[in-house]
Protein backbone atom coordinates (compact mmCIF):
# COMPACT_ATOMS: atom_id res chain seq x y z
CA UNK A 1 0.00 0.00 0.00
CA UNK A 2 1.41 3.41 -1.08
CA UNK A 3 1.06 5.80 2.20
CA UNK A 4 1.79 9.53 0.57
CA UNK A 5 4.68 11.57 3.23
CA UNK A 6 1.99 14.91 3.92
CA UNK A 7 5.58 16.59 4.58
CA UNK A 8 7.33 15.56 1.36
CA UNK A 9 4.29 16.81 -1.06
CA UNK A 10 5.49 16.74 -4.82
CA UNK A 11 4.59 20.08 -7.00
CA UNK A 12 4.47 19.65 -10.78
CA UNK A 13 6.42 22.07 -12.76
CA UNK A 14 5.44 24.77 -14.89
CA UNK A 15 6.43 24.81 -18.47
CA UNK A 16 8.69 28.06 -17.53
CA UNK A 17 10.01 25.90 -14.88
CA UNK A 18 11.61 22.98 -17.07
CA UNK A 19 14.04 25.78 -18.75
CA UNK A 20 13.86 23.65 -22.43
CA UNK A 21 15.83 25.17 -24.57
CA UNK A 22 15.22 27.69 -27.67
CA UNK A 23 15.46 26.85 -30.70
CA UNK A 24 18.46 28.80 -31.37
CA UNK A 25 19.73 26.97 -28.76
CA UNK A 26 18.94 23.35 -29.72
CA UNK A 27 20.34 24.41 -33.25
CA UNK A 28 24.02 25.56 -31.70
CA UNK A 29 23.75 22.72 -28.70
CA UNK A 30 26.12 19.63 -28.95
CA UNK A 31 24.39 16.77 -30.14
CA UNK A 32 24.27 13.02 -29.78
CA UNK A 33 25.78 11.09 -31.99
CA UNK A 34 23.31 9.34 -33.98
CA UNK A 35 21.06 9.97 -36.89
CA UNK A 36 17.94 8.95 -37.95
CA UNK A 37 17.05 7.09 -41.40
CA UNK A 38 13.34 6.49 -41.82
CA UNK A 39 12.33 4.27 -44.28
CA UNK A 40 8.65 4.56 -46.11
CA UNK A 41 7.38 5.43 -42.61
CA UNK A 42 3.72 5.38 -43.80
CA UNK A 43 2.00 6.98 -40.39
CA UNK A 44 2.42 10.84 -40.52
CA UNK A 45 1.63 10.26 -36.50
CA UNK A 46 4.70 8.27 -36.01
CA UNK A 47 6.79 10.70 -38.06
CA UNK A 48 5.59 13.06 -35.60
CA UNK A 49 6.04 11.25 -33.03
CA UNK A 50 10.31 10.28 -34.13
CA UNK A 51 10.66 13.95 -34.84
CA UNK A 52 9.93 14.40 -31.05
CA UNK A 53 11.84 12.18 -29.30
CA UNK A 54 14.62 13.17 -31.68
CA UNK A 55 14.47 16.28 -30.02
CA UNK A 56 14.17 15.57 -26.57
CA UNK A 57 17.84 13.64 -26.87
CA UNK A 58 19.21 16.34 -29.55
CA UNK A 59 19.51 13.84 -32.45
CA UNK A 60 21.97 15.50 -35.20
CA UNK A 61 19.67 14.97 -38.38
CA UNK A 62 16.62 13.15 -39.41
CA UNK A 63 16.14 11.64 -43.02
CA UNK A 64 12.94 10.91 -44.16
CA UNK A 65 13.03 7.75 -47.16
CA UNK A 66 10.56 6.40 -49.88
CA UNK A 67 6.88 6.99 -49.26
CA UNK A 68 7.31 8.57 -45.74
CA UNK A 69 5.54 11.82 -45.11
CA UNK A 70 7.38 15.33 -44.88
CA UNK A 71 6.81 18.00 -42.60
CA UNK A 72 4.85 20.66 -42.78
CA UNK A 73 2.28 17.82 -43.07
CA UNK A 74 -0.17 19.17 -40.36
CA UNK A 75 -0.46 15.39 -38.95
CA UNK A 76 3.70 15.41 -38.26
CA UNK A 77 3.00 18.74 -37.23
CA UNK A 78 0.10 17.82 -34.79
CA UNK A 79 2.76 14.82 -32.83
CA UNK A 80 5.77 16.74 -33.59
CA UNK A 81 4.86 19.53 -31.53
CA UNK A 82 7.14 21.98 -33.76
CA UNK A 83 10.34 19.28 -33.37
CA UNK A 84 10.25 19.72 -37.27
CA UNK A 85 11.88 23.25 -36.46
CA UNK A 86 14.48 22.44 -34.15
CA UNK A 87 15.40 19.10 -35.26
CA UNK A 88 17.53 19.21 -38.99
CA UNK A 89 15.87 16.98 -41.29
CA UNK A 90 16.13 15.87 -44.79
CA UNK A 91 13.93 14.07 -47.47
CA UNK A 92 15.55 11.81 -49.83
CA UNK A 93 13.33 9.47 -52.27
CA UNK A 94 15.96 5.95 -51.74
CA UNK A 95 17.80 5.18 -48.67
CA UNK A 96 20.52 3.10 -50.63
CA UNK A 97 22.49 6.35 -51.47
CA UNK A 98 21.80 8.12 -48.36
CA UNK A 99 23.60 4.92 -46.98
CA UNK A 100 26.40 4.51 -49.54
CA UNK A 101 26.76 8.82 -48.06
CA UNK A 102 26.96 7.81 -44.68
CA UNK A 103 29.09 4.79 -44.84
CA UNK A 104 31.76 7.14 -46.62
CA UNK A 105 31.70 9.85 -43.63
CA UNK A 106 32.79 6.89 -41.50
CA UNK A 107 29.27 6.34 -40.08
CA UNK A 108 28.10 2.68 -38.53
CA UNK A 109 25.01 1.52 -40.05
CA UNK A 110 22.14 -0.04 -37.83
CA UNK A 111 19.04 -1.62 -38.72
CA UNK A 112 16.51 -1.81 -35.83
CA UNK A 113 14.83 -5.19 -37.25
CA UNK A 114 14.59 -8.98 -36.36
CA UNK A 115 17.03 -10.79 -38.80
CA UNK A 116 19.36 -13.90 -38.47
CA UNK A 117 21.93 -11.88 -37.23
CA UNK A 118 20.62 -9.25 -34.82
CA UNK A 119 21.75 -8.87 -31.54
CA UNK A 120 19.81 -7.62 -29.10
CA UNK A 121 20.06 -4.15 -27.82
CA UNK A 122 21.21 -5.09 -24.60
CA UNK A 123 24.44 -6.42 -25.92
CA UNK A 124 24.74 -2.73 -28.17
CA UNK A 125 27.45 -0.94 -27.04
CA UNK A 126 27.91 1.98 -28.62
CA UNK A 127 30.78 4.31 -28.16
CA UNK A 128 30.79 7.80 -27.91
CA UNK A 129 33.55 8.59 -30.84
CA UNK A 130 31.80 7.05 -34.02
CA UNK A 131 28.50 8.25 -35.36
CA UNK A 132 25.48 6.22 -35.86
CA UNK A 133 22.89 6.24 -38.47
CA UNK A 134 19.52 4.29 -37.04
CA UNK A 135 17.22 2.93 -40.02
CA UNK A 136 13.94 2.24 -38.95
CA UNK A 137 11.38 0.88 -41.42
CA UNK A 138 7.24 0.68 -43.11
CA UNK A 139 5.06 -0.29 -40.10
CA UNK A 140 4.18 -3.57 -41.70
CA UNK A 141 7.29 -4.81 -43.65
CA UNK A 142 9.94 -3.75 -42.02
CA UNK A 143 13.25 -2.24 -43.12
CA UNK A 144 13.74 -2.97 -47.10
CA UNK A 145 15.90 -6.36 -47.75
CA UNK A 146 18.09 -4.37 -50.01
CA UNK A 147 19.27 -1.94 -46.94
CA UNK A 148 19.48 -4.82 -44.69
CA UNK A 149 21.98 -5.69 -47.08
CA UNK A 150 23.90 -2.70 -46.95
CA UNK A 151 23.98 -2.22 -42.77
CA UNK A 152 26.69 -2.57 -40.43
CA UNK A 153 24.88 -4.49 -37.99
CA UNK A 154 21.27 -5.48 -36.97
CA UNK A 155 19.88 -4.74 -33.38
CA UNK A 156 16.61 -5.77 -32.44
CA UNK A 157 14.85 -4.98 -29.07
CA UNK A 158 13.94 -8.40 -26.18
CA UNK A 159 10.03 -9.34 -26.73
CA UNK A 160 8.19 -11.26 -24.44
CA UNK A 161 4.96 -11.02 -24.89
CA UNK A 162 2.58 -13.05 -27.72
CA UNK A 163 3.45 -9.99 -30.32
CA UNK A 164 6.60 -9.78 -32.81
CA UNK A 165 7.31 -6.24 -33.04
CA UNK A 166 6.62 -2.68 -31.26
CA UNK A 167 4.80 0.03 -32.93
CA UNK A 168 8.04 2.07 -35.24
CA UNK A 169 7.95 5.23 -32.91
CA UNK A 170 8.30 3.37 -30.05
CA UNK A 171 11.05 1.43 -31.43
CA UNK A 172 12.85 4.20 -32.25
CA UNK A 173 12.28 6.11 -28.69
CA UNK A 174 13.24 2.67 -27.11
CA UNK A 175 16.28 2.76 -29.10
CA UNK A 176 17.26 6.48 -28.65
CA UNK A 177 16.74 6.39 -24.81
CA UNK A 178 18.89 3.13 -24.31
CA UNK A 179 21.34 4.41 -26.49
CA UNK A 180 21.86 7.89 -25.12
CA UNK A 181 22.26 6.30 -21.78
CA UNK A 182 25.17 4.02 -22.72
CA UNK A 183 27.04 6.50 -24.59
CA UNK A 184 25.95 9.36 -21.39
CA UNK A 185 27.30 6.82 -19.19
CA UNK A 186 31.23 6.98 -21.29
CA UNK A 187 31.55 10.72 -21.26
Amino acid sequence: MFVQNKLNQMRKLSTTEIKRLSIDQFKSAPKLNLTLILENIRSLSNIGSIFRTADCFLIKKVYLTGLSGKPPHRNIQKTALGATRSIDWEYQKSSLPLIDQLAEQYYKIIALEQTDQSISLMKFHPSADLDYALIVGNEINGIAQETINRVDKAIEIPQFGTKHSFNVSNSAAIFIWDFFQKVDSVK
